[in-house]
């Protein structure tokens, strides 16, 4: 695209004050891995596509299923049994071609978790299990990389900043993961589509804070209860 359509796509966003082009410069430099394409990640996704940023990466292993269409907007009917990454792939360029989108078709271990984190500035982690948020925590904090947290269930989510210019981490929030199978899930007992996307649009403006460097609240998870509407933080 030609320098002027450039500042057109991304004018409403530069016309903040607070932003500016030196904002939008930055945005388009930042380099951020989201894990997980689905209820959580399809916002986040969407959202920072959108803002431009310059390098996004996507680790999923999963293929689109019909159930996952209430929620993950970024998915369609016809792409229900292609793998998630590649839907995304195809959703991202379609939204947005500038931005460079890093597919990683691979489940988060042990074995590729410090490799993977260590090519980005910031990480998202929507992942779905314990095991996942941990390693993930963990990695971050032996990386010093910047964690955007956030979880869901039914009509409640929760959204916090970790580790970020060495604040605190998951770990000091929670010591220890409960095991998965002790935990209700989504799978279990469900949730209503709208509520992702407004834990995955937090997670991705408290992204775009941070890559623009304005403040963001450390220290602190921000407790979301959509049934009787209360936003909630809590200090740790």
């Amino acid at each position: 695209m030609m320098k002027e359509d450039h500042f057109s796509r991304y004018s409403r966003q530069i016309f903040i004050e607070e932003i500016g082009l030196e904002g939008q410069k930055k945005i388009k430099a930042s380099k951020v891995l989201v894990i997980g394409a689905g209820g959580l990640g399809s916002p986040v996704i969407q959202y920072l596509a959108a803002a431009g940023i310059g390098t996004l990466g996507v680790a999923d292993f999963d293929l689109v299923e019909l159930h996952n269409l209430n929620r993950q907007i970024i998915h369609t009917e016809n792409r229900v049994g292609l793998s998630k990454v590649k839907s995304t792939e195809t959703f991202v360029k379609e939204l947005n071609h500038q931005v460079k989108l890093i597919g990683i078709e691979e489940k988060i271990n042990d074995g590729n978790a410090e490799e993977l984190l260590s090519q980005y500035d910031i990480i998202v982690d929507g992942s779905d299990n314990f095991s996942t948020r941990y390693l993930v925590n963990d990695t971050c904090v032996k990386l010093k990389k910047t964690l955007i947290y956030g979880s869901i269930l039914g009509f409640s989510g929760q959204v916090s900043v970790f580790n970020h210019k060495g604040s605190k981490n998951l770990r000091d929030l929670f010591p220890d993961p409960p095991f998965d199978e002790d935990i209700p899930d989504c799978d279990s007992l469900g949730v209503l589509g709208a509520l992702p996307g407004i834990i995955g649009s937090m997670m991705a403006l408290q992204t775009l804070k941070i890559i623009t460097d304005l403040p963001v609240s450390l220290n602190q998870l921000t407790l979301v209860d959509t049934l009787d509407w209360r936003f909630q933080t809590i200090d740790f």
